[in-house]
């Protein structure tokens, strides 16, 4: 993954989840203030209607105003102008807080003008075994009024938390979630550190076996062009062996530096107009000695005449190698394959089949994968590294053209390949079009 799409997925993260976070916590606080505003409302209209119900008791009259005063956010003062009994007091409390489901812990006090001290009445709760963490009894007496009494909700927070349980709960999951993104940002900065580690490696391992290839391969060569070596049949053998080996270690060599040009961003293409029948046929001869020494039978069907496309010419034999040297050597016996190409609508089709192993279904999709090669177990028949389709589907994705492959196991695999026409003779557009002309006579004179 390149260094620019780590960074836009990093800031479009931490924009989300910084958008979340404020949504939440906006949830949160509204959900806190509409609660609170709740119980406010909740607490008057029962502080009151228990006011009425002394001055009631009493035959006497409410004041006019100022009833019920809330002197801090927990703590509210009610002012009757009547005489109060604490017994009463606490009756009409537990009463209208139970009609109003406000099932919430409770002390009174009652102001005593004699002694002008308020008088402790009771702590009420609906939760055994909080009372001992609470700091109970400190009910201030208030100088504005003569007959009232004080009532305090010592677990107001407690309880407003309680009706929050919902926010709460999906605040956690928000937390989890922005932890898991966070470790998932490591892990991911930590697979792409060590998958710079490794190419730095093979891209430097690779090019410090250039040096020792070349002169392997000059050595090579002038080990067979000597003409004692050329009489020993045993010797020139083992030159031949050297030498071929050491072109396969090359090749392989040169494919990992192409594929770390391709990954890099700095791969070119050489482009040219390339005549298809004349590549397709220097392809076929160059394929066919291979298959024959193995007793197989290679069979070709090209009809693009005429026909060019525009393609690096290198990379084009490259990966119409390599997808035939698959075919030869993932074959059952012998190899038998079929390589047939034609120019339709514009676009040139060049199917390569072959009889051989297949692939099984589930593999498919990652045969294009850097490194993957089909489990065989411990049993690896066919040498290789994995990069052959990997580097033919960079290549073919580079020039914009389509590759498919299609197989079952044990039947035999596809290959398609699909190009675009770059450029066709006069005479070939003509003999195109006087061959469809001919086709549709025929349909129509069978018609009729």
């Amino acid at each position: 993954m390149k260094n620019s799409t780590i960074l836009r997925v990093m800031i479009l993260g931490a924009i989300a989840i910084i958008g979340i976070i404020g949504v939440q916590a906006y949830w949160v606080v509204s959900t806190w203030n509409v609660n609170e505003e709740e119980f406010d409302k909740k607490i008057n209209l029962a502080l009151y209607e228990v006011a009425c119900s002394l001055v009631e008791l009493n035959n006497g009259e409410l004041p006019p105003r100022n009833i019920v005063n809330r002197r801090t956010s927990n703590y509210y003062v009610v002012n009757i102008e009547s005489e109060i009994d604490a017994n009463s007091l606490e009756y009409f409390l537990q009463k209208e807080f139970e009609q109003l489901a406000l099932y919430v812990d409770f002390e009174y006090a009652v102001y005593d003008c004699t002694t002008n001290e308020m008088v402790y009445g009771n702590y009420c709760s609906y939760s055994p075994g909080v009372k001992k963490d609470l700091e109970l009894g400190n009910l201030p007496k208030d100088d504005k009024f003569t007959y009232y009494f004080s009532v305090k909700f010592p677990t107001r927070s407690s309880y407003l938390f309680g009706q929050m349980q919902l926010s709460i709960f999906f605040s956690s999951i928000l937390l989890v979630v922005i932890l898991f993104f966070a470790y998932s940002m490591f892990v991911i900065l930590r697979q792409k550190r060590l998958s710079e580690l490794q190419k730095d490696f093979i891209n430097n391992m690779t090019h410090e076996f250039k040096t020792p290839i070349s002169t392997i391969k000059i050595a090579a060569d002038v080990f067979l062009k000597n003409a004692s070596v050329q009489e020993d049949e045993r010797l020139y053998r083992y030159a031949r062996i050297v030498r071929e080996q050491n072109q396969r270690l090359n090749n392989q060599v040169e494919k990992v530096l192409q594929l770390a040009k391709i990954e890099r961003g700095n791969f070119e293409l050489k482009k040219e107009r390339i005549p298809l029948q004349e590549a397709l046929n220097s392809i076929v001869n160059s394929t066919v000695v291979k298959v024959e020494k193995k007793g197989g039978e290679l069979k070709s069907y090209i009809n693009v005449e005429g026909v060019a496309i525009l393609a690096d010419r290198l990379h084009f034999t490259n990966i119409l190698h390599n997808l035939l040297d698959n075919a030869i050597k993932y074959c059952k016996d012998v190899p038998r394959l079929t390589l047939r190409a034609r120019a339709r609508d514009g676009e040139i089709q060049i199917t390569i089949i072959d009889e051989g192993i297949g692939i099984p279904k589930e593999h498919l999709g990652r045969v294009f994968n850097k490194f993957y090669r089909i489990p065989t177990g411990n049993v690896h028949k066919v040498k290789g590294f994995g990069l052959g389709l990997f580097y033919v589907k960079n290549i073919c994705d580079a020039h914009g053209w389509r590759i498919r492959l299609d197989s079952q196991e044990g039947r035999g695999t596809c290959v398609h390949l699909l190009i675009p026409e770059a450029q066709s003779s006069p005479r070939v557009h003509w003999r195109r079009f006087w061959q469809r002309a001919q086709l549709s006579f025929r349909r129509l004179t069978a018609r009729a």
